[in-house]
């Protein structure tokens, strides 16, 4: 078998900004670059463009021959295909071969995953799951991400799209939030940084309570706007978050059902807010699970809670690649 190379590239494709960086087995970023994705018409630049990026990089570690490979997490990332399909905030629509691509311009192995699957990856390699067999990351952004590991092994699915848990249901019928899926009700339209915006204005257009929140527009709201009027002892503020983690916990109530996780991993910037999300979360789980998961999983924040988090995360799927 050959030795494992001592630096991996890390990939975040986000819909506006597309972050490279090189990664050493100690989970450090040694260099990091970015480029703005909206910027490329067509796949094929983008590639061309990210690889120019990159060359700066790979040159200061010593070359091509010192990364072991290229892991990628993006939207509607495939694991099994190394392909991006039907993305809707990305400007190249249907099934992008990106894998394929990489590995054409570069001449090094690529794998792609999905952000949320690339955090609980990046969590098992180098954050608060290392040692951990059974757990899930739930990623709380623009949207509510999961990836799942069970018996040491991410599920992918029979198609490599496994894990989607902010598209459960959460509020049937036609009371539920529209998401973007077009169903109603998912949970991620409650308690994604945007879901917490959307309680935000329903509360203040709904009760007269008063709050520093009601100096701002309402469609102005965000949920740091949020965080920032609870930690000021906003009681409104305050009560979103209650709402937002009672949720949560409902949710994950449900989820350990299926897969008896050892801990839920929250990562993104809503968990900035602490104890004022989480303990509504912890004690809304042992409320609703069934007794025999009460007390047993940690809730913990994140331990990639920094700028490179993403391309941490991302960076992980490079260890796991073999090179031919």
């Amino acid at each position: 078998m050959d030795q494992i190379k001592p630096y991996v590239i890390g990939v975040d494709l986000g819909g506006t900004n597309t972050v490279f960086g090189i990664v050493n087995a100690r989970g450090e970023v040694v260099s990091d670059n970015s480029i703005r994705t909206q910027e490329y018409a067509t796949i094929e630049e983008f590639v061309d463009a990210s690889c120019a990026s990159l060359k700066p990089l790979i040159d200061g570690v010593g070359g091509i021959d010192k990364i072991n490979g290229i892991g990628i997490g993006a939207p509607n990332g495939n694991y099994y295909k190394g392909t991006i399909e039907f993305a809707p905030n990305l400007p190249w629509k249907g099934v992008v071969h990106l894998a394929d691509l990489f590995k054409e311009k570069l001449g090094i192995p690529v794998a792609v995953t999905n952000d949320a699957n690339a955090a609980a990856i990046g969590e098992m390699t180098y954050g608060v799951a290392r040692g951990m067999k059974n757990f899930i990351v739930i990623t709380l952004g623009t949207g509510v991400g999961s990836g799942i590991v069970i018996n040491g092994q991410l599920v992918y699915g029979c198609d490599g799209f496994a894990g989607e848990l902010g598209h459960v249901i959460m509020v049937r019928g036609d009371q539920g939030r529209l998401c973007g899926c077009g169903r109603k009700g998912c949970l991620e339209t409650y308690c994604s940084a945007t879901g917490v915006a959307r309680t935000a204005r329903e509360i203040l257009s709904t009760t007269d309570k008063p709050s520093i929140l009601r100096e701002l527009a309402p469609e102005k709201i965000t949920s740091l706007d949020v965080s920032i009027a609870a930690g000021k002892g906003d009681q409104v503020a305050k009560d979103i978050f209650e709402f937002t983690g009672k949720m949560l916990g409902e949710a994950c109530a449900d989820f350990a059902a299926f897969s008896s996780p050892e801990a839920f991993i929250f990562f993104g910037g809503l968990t900035k807010a602490g104890d004022l999300i989480m303990e509504p979360i912890r004690k809304a789980y042992n409320e609703s699970v069934l007794p025999i998961f009460r007390d047993k999983p940690q809730f913990l924040v994140s331990g990639l809670m920094s700028s490179n988090a993403a391309v941490l995360g991302a960076s992980a799927l490079g260890w796991e690649i073999k090179n031919d």
